[in-house]
C-alpha cells in the first residue's frame, strides 16, 4: 500500500482574473476549489493512474470536512487526524502573472502528532510512505525524521518531497527517492546553478549524503534522475503550459506508479515525466487519458 502524508493540507482556491490589479476591485472569470497539499496531490494522481493509496495528515473545521468529502468523491481513501483549528485556504490567482497567498495552517499538539506516528508504525514490508510538503510552525524541523523513525520495517520505501532542512535531515535515513526542483537544489547548497553539469554535481552530492534516487525537475527543460545506474535525462514533451501547480507532485506520483508496476527505474522516470507534463498542460491534475497521450512522447537518455 502507498501512504501519503500531508501535514498541512489546504483548500486551493484557484481564481482566474483578467489583468489583476492591486488596490482595485477584481472580478473573477473562473474560480475553482480543490483539496490541496503535495501528498494529497500525489494520492489524487495515483488514483487517476489506477493505483490505490491512503492519505494521512491533519484536518480541522469546515475546510477539513470539505477536503475529506472531496477526496471521497475522487475515490481516494483517507485516514486523517482531526484537529481543533480550521484547515487553511490557499489562494492561487491566475492572471498576467501567477500569484499565491498561502495560509499558515492549524497548530498541531504533541498528542495529535503522536497519533500520526502510531498510524505510521503500522505500515508493513513493501509499503511506500510519501512525506510531502511544508510543516506547520508548531511542529519541529525534524518532524519527517521522527516519522521515518516510527517505521518498524526497513523494507518500506520512503519518498521525500520537501525543502531545506526538512529534506536534508532525512538523508541519513536513506530515502528511496527525493525530488527537489532546480531552484530548491541551489537553495539546499546556498549556491547558484546555471548549467546542467552543476545540476548533476549537486544532485550527486545528495546521493552521497544518503538519498538512493534523486530526481531534479527543471520545468520546460525536463528532469534529471541520478541513481546507482547512472544519470538519466528526460526531455519534457512539447505542449502549452497552463498550470504549474501540482506538476512536481504529479511527477512523484507517476514515478511511484511506474516503479510499482515495472520495478524499472528508467521506466519510472518516463511515467513521472509524462504525468508531470500532463498536469502542466491542463488546468488541474492530470487524468489517465492525458497521461497516456503523452507517455509515448517522453524521451529519456542516459548521460553517464
Amino acid at each position: 500500500m502507498i501512504y501519503t502524508v500531508t501535514l498541512n493540507p489546504s483548500i486551493d482556491y484557484i481564481v482566474k482574473v483578467d489583468d489583476f490589479s492591486l488596490g482595485e476591485v477584481n472580478r473573477t472569470e473562473v474560480d475553482e476549489k480543490y483539496p490541496g497539499g503535495k501528498g494529497i496531490n500525489v494520492s489524487r494522481v495515483l488514483k487517476h493512474l489506477g493505483v490505490e493509496s491512503k492519505a494521512l495528515g491533519f484536518v480541522g473545521g469546515f475546510t477539513g470536512y470539505y477536503i475529506k468529502e472531496s477526496l471521497k468523491g475522487f475515490g481516494v481513501e483517507t485516514d486523517f487526524i482531526e484537529v481543533e483549528e480550521d484547515t487553511r485556504i490557499n489562494i492561487k490567482i491566475k492572471s498576467n502573472m501567477e500569484t499565491e497567498i498561502n495560509g499558515a495552517g492549524p497548530k498541531i499538539s504533541e498528542d495529535k502528532f503522536n497519533e500520526l506516528k502510531e498510524k505510521i508504525a503500522k505500515l508493513k514490508d513493501n509499503d511506500v510512505l510519501v512525506l510531502a510538503g511544508s510543516v506547520q510552525s508548531s511542529l519541529s524541523k525534524d518532524t519527517y525524521v521522527q516519522l521515518i523513525k516510527a517505521l518498524k520495517s526497513q523494507k518500506i520505501k520512503v519518498v521525500v518531497d520537501t525543502t531545506r532542512e526538512l529534506l536534508l535531515s532525512t538523508l541519513t535515513h536513506k530515502p528511496f527517492l527525493i525530488k527537489p526542483n532546480k531552484s530548491e537544489l541551489a537553495e539546499l547548497f546556498n549556491t547558484k546553478i546555471d548549467s546542467l553539469e552543476e545540476v548533476i554535481e549537486y544532485a550527486s552530492k545528495l546521493r552521497e549524503m544518503g538519498a538512493e534516487n534523486v530526481i531534479v525537475s527543471m520545468a520546460g527543460d525536463g528532469s534529471l534522475l541520478i541513481c546507482d545506474q547512472g544519470v538519466f535525462r528526460a526531455k519534457a514533451p512539447k505542449g502549452q503550459v497552463k498550470n504549474s501547480v501540482g506538476a512536481g507532485d504529479s511527477l512523484v506520483a507517476g514515478f511511484i506508479e511506474g516503479y510499482t508496476k515495472t520495478k524499472d527505474i528508467k521506466e519510472a522516470l518516463v511515467h513521472g515525466t509524462a504525468s508531470g507534463s500532463a498536469t502542466a498542460f491542463s488546468m488541474d491534475l492530470c487524468t489517465k487519458e492525458e497521461f497516456e497521450l503523452i507517455l509515448d512522447k517522453v524521451e529519456v537518455n542516459k548521460l553517464y
